[in-house]
C-alpha cells in the first residue's frame, strides 16, 4: 500500500511542472475577445485547482515528519476563505451555496492549512455532484465537545463501500466512485488523510438525494478559557 501511495505522489510531482506551464501560457495571451478571455480564465482556474491538489498530495508524505503544527484556528474564518475562493466556481456552474454558522465555540484545535484543504475538497465535491440550480450546504455547529463542519450535496448517493471506508475513519487510496462520474476520490482521500493527522473525525451521511461529508474538530482549550 505504501508503494502505491508513493507512486501517486511521484506522478503528482511529475504533473506539477506541465500544469504550471499551462497556467503561464494561458496568462501570456493578449488582445483576446470576450469569449477568448473567458476560455483563458477557465484554463488558469482549472490549472490552479489541479496544482492545489498536486500540492496537497505532496503534503501527505510530509505528514510523517510532523511539520504541520496544531494551533487554535478560527473555524469560521477558514470557511469564509474557502467559500470566497470557490464562489466563482459555484456561480459559473449555476450552483447555489447555502452557509449557516451556529457554533458558539469559535476556535478549534487544528492546522489551518490542512483544515482549509479538507473544507476545500469537500466543497469541490459538492459543487461537482449537485445538479444545476440545486444548492450545496455548508453548516458549522457545536456537536458535543467538538465543532462539526458539514458539507451537503444533492447529487447521487454515495456508494456503500466508499461510505464504509469513511465510517472506518480513513480512505486508504483514491478510488473511482460509481454514480459520481469524473471522480477519482482524490479529494476525499486528501481530506481523510489530513483529518486523521489533526485527530479530527471525518465521516459521511448517505441521503436519498445526495451525501453529507463532515469533519468534527476538538474545541481549542484556549477558546474554553474565555467562555
Amino acid at each position: 500500500m505504501e508503494k502505491e501511495v508513493d507512486g501517486i505522489l511521484v506522478a503528482a510531482h511529475e504533473l506539477k511542472a506541465p500544469l504550471a506551464v499551462l497556467r503561464q501560457l494561458a496568462l501570456s495571451f493578449d488582445d483576446m475577445d470576450e469569449t477568448g478571455e473567458h476560455i483563458r480564465s477557465e484554463m488558469v482556474r482549472v490549472s490552479e485547482r489541479a496544482i492545489k491538489q498536486v500540492n496537497d498530495l505532496a503534503k501527505i508524505r510530509r505528514l510523517e515528519d510532523g511539520l504541520f503544527e496544531m494551533e487554535p484556528v478560527a473555524v469560521r474564518a477558514v470557511c469564509d476563505d474557502v467559500t470566497r475562493e470557490l464562489s466563482y466556481l459555484f456561480d459559473c456552474n449555476r450552483r447555489d451555496l447555502f452557509i449557516k454558522y451556529s457554533n458558539r465555540a469559535k476556535l478549534v484545535t487544528a492546522n489551518r492549512e490542512l483544515l482549509y484543504s479538507v473544507i476545500y475538497n469537500f466543497l469541490l465535491n459538492a459543487m461537482h455532484y449537485s445538479g444545476e440550480r440545486t444548492r450545496s450546504e455548508l453548516i458549522v455547529q457545536d456537536y458535543l465537545d467538538k465543532v462539526k463542519i458539514s458539507i451537503r450535496d444533492f447529487g447521487p448517493m454515495l456508494p456503500i463501500d466508499v461510505w464504509r471506508e469513511i465510517k472506518r475513519g480513513f480512505i486508504e487510496k483514491p478510488t473511482s466512485i460509481a454514480m459520481r462520474p469524473g471522480s477519482s476520490g482524490l479529494g476525499l482521500y486528501i481530506a481523510s488523510k489530513f483529518s486523521r493527522y489533526m485527530n479530527a473525525k471525518v465521516g459521511a451521511v448517505r441521503h436519498r438525494d445526495g451525501t453529507s461529508f463532515y469533519v468534527e474538530l476538538p474545541i481549542s482549550k484556549q477558546a474554553s478559557l474565555f467562555e
